[in-house]
């Protein structure tokens, strides 16, 4: 796997933004082995913010999704700092300053849940977590909480959702698959501005352009779409389908938290709080779930300090 790694220089004058990386290794799947040297690994860029004692309480995994990195989470991270709360974002393989597979073919969607859980596991060895996931980061999520719920205190799931392919995906997600595979040049700040029910200046456009100096960098934004299972017998269908069933006895607080301006994941709302015990399904206590108003499928660009306040609300409430 031939990895990119996009110039430091392209994240100089980010605004709003000034969180230094701390970077973590994971595996090279095409190069792992036992005893593989440090040359095989794949290098994923973490934020973290609040106290450093792990003591003071749990920390708050925010996971983004397609096509944005942390930075999107700067209004959040800022809230949750000011509030006392630690967190940690993670840019995804393929984007923000973490490494970038060189090939569509290289992005699995099961790799890059392997690749969240080694980042924030084994080499950031987190634990007592609240997930706030969105977009592919509710994919990725779900699947590590599925996997080991006792490393979770709760959920905050944004806009996002699990697809097993058993339903179709709504139209304008349809469009905007079809838009990425057919664009000859990837305008990612156009399109997350798309997303946002309350514009997007240039230059946040502008660092969410960052991480790509050129198309050759834009694997993973060109890959993720194809990655969603669209169909029963995607590769991913079985997976997923494992993880709402573990999901169905997840026991903690599992708050949604959706915009009501977001047709590509406002349909899984409803099916999330009505399946999951900790979000109040087969008599399940009701954790609180919040729509915030006016905001599109990027909630925490349009209404970043409403989703934080949620959050903030969520670990105040399961802090021992």
């Amino acid at each position: 796997m031939r990895l990119l790694r996009t110039p430091e220089e392209r994240f100089s004058s980010l605004e709003g933004f000034g969180h230094p990386p701390r970077y973590v290794e994971v595996a090279d799947p095409d190069r792992a082995t036992e005893h593989a040297d440090r040359g095989a690994r794949v290098r994923m860029a973490t934020y973290g913010v609040g106290p450093d004692d792990p003591g003071s309480g749990p920390t708050v995994l925010l996971l983004h999704g397609e096509p944005t990195w942390s930075f999107l989470y700067r209004h959040v991270l800022d809230a949750l700092a000011g509030a006392g709360v630690r967190a940690v974002a993670v840019d995804l393989v393929g984007f923000g300053r973490s490494d970038k597979p060189a090939e569509v073919a290289d992005h699995t969607y099961a790799r890059h849940v392997a690749w969240v859980r080694e980042a924030v596991f084994d080499a950031l060895g987190l634990d007592d977590l609240v997930l706030l996931g969105q977009d592919w980061g509710g994919l990725i999520g779900l699947r590590l909480v599925a996997a080991a719920p006792e490393r979770f205190r709760a959920v905050v799931a944004a806009n996002t959702g699990l697809p097993t392919g058993d339903v179709d995906m709504p139209e304008p997600w349809w469009r905007f698959r079809h838009a990425v595979e057919r664009a000859g040049t990837l305008d990612v700040g156009r399109l997350v501005a798309a997303g946002c029910a309350r514009g997007l200046g240039r230059a946040a456009q502008s660092a969410y352009d960052a991480p790509f100096p050129d198309e050759a960098h834009k694997a993973g934004p060109r890959a993720m779409p194809l990655l969603v299972p669209t169909r029963p017998d995607d590769p991913e269908t079985e997976a997923n389908r494992a993880a709402w069933a573990a999901l169905a006895d997840y026991p903690r607080p599992f708050v949604v938290a959706f915009s009501d301006s977001d047709p590509i994941t406002g349909p899984m709302g409803p099916v999330l709080r009505e399946h999951v015990r900790g979000a109040g399904a087969r008599g399940g206590e009701d954790p609180g779930h919040a729509v915030l108003r006016g905001a599109g499928h990027f909630l925490q660009e349009d209404a970043g300090a409403e989703l934080a306040s949620v959050v903030v609300g969520v670990v105040r409430r399961v802090t021992r």
